[in-house]
């Protein structure tokens, strides 16, 4: 594993760290793909139920760093093309991962950074978190993540936050839809452990069929969503978790 990146597994949750504190953790290819090979890892893992995605330092991620600017501007529009293929591949890969990944965010998360958060299933922020996609003050789109955006948070909202590139703080990020849940700064890492643990005590294949089901609905009309969903149905009532916890219900009630 790069130094780029920290991996560990604590019980069920296993933790991927952006480990580029003196660069507030921004992107670059070789972080990147780092981060692919540390979400393989995760899913490779029987024991992992829940993967936690956060950086090292007083910052989640501020985005590509200065070298990385650089080199873009230098590319030809075959390379640029190639890279920001990559990115999407994280992202994709991020989106078929069997497990749920949760972003950690403290501090800023900008840009590409903010695009990283987005790409999780959940994320959690710190009171005093900031978010952004500032890259149209560069001339940029952050047209991966709208991909994203637009699911999350409708096309209107979406399209304003990209449009406009403001900065906007955890509470708002919230409203938006951007957030799960706003944790207070000094019971921040607290918060995060309990969110994580209770996540991961949920039965496995229950979570997993809930993830792939929902994305999948993505790409299918009404009729054929409900279809596959009745198939899903039936998969969750086979399953050895549905049948213990049905079997704990039951002789709940009599009692």
């Amino acid at each position: 594993m790069s130094d780029l990146l920290l991996f560990r597994v604590d019980g069920r949750v296993a933790w991927l760290t952006l480990n580029r504190p003196e660069k507030r953790n921004a992107l670059n290819g070789a972080l990147v793909e780092a981060l692919k090979e540390g979400l393989a890892r995760a899913a490779e893992n029987p024991e992992v139920r829940v993967v936690a995605l956060g950086g090292a330092g007083k910052d989640f991620c501020s985005g590509a760093d200065l070298a990385e600017l650089e080199r873009i501007a230098e590319m030809g529009e075959d390379e640029n093309l190639e890279d920001a293929r990559s990115l999407g591949a994280l992202f994709q890969q991020m989106r078929n991962h069997p497990n749920p990944i949760v972003a950690v965010v403290r501090g800023r998360a900008l840009a590409g950074g903010c695009g990283l958060a987005s790409a999780c299933d959940l994320v959690l922020a710190s009171e005093d978190a900031e978010f952004g996609y500032p890259e149209v003050y560069l001339g940029f789109v952050p047209a991966l993540v709208m991909t994203i955006l637009r699911r999350k948070m409708g096309e209107g909202r979406a399209f304003e936050l990209v449009a406009q590139g403001d900065r906007f703080g955890a509470v708002e990020a919230h409203r938006l839809g951007l957030v799960n849940r706003v944790c207070p700064v000094a019971d921040f890492e607290t918060e995060v452990s309990l969110y994580l643990a209770a996540l991961a005590k949920k039965p496995s294949s229950a979570v997993r069929m809930t993830k792939s089901l929902l994305y999948e609905l993505d790409s299918l009309g009404f009729n054929e969503g409900i279809e596959r969903a009745a198939q899903v149905n039936v998969d969750a009532r086979m399953s050895e978790a549905c049948r213990v916890g049905v079997r704990r219900f039951l002789d709940k009630s009599k009692g």
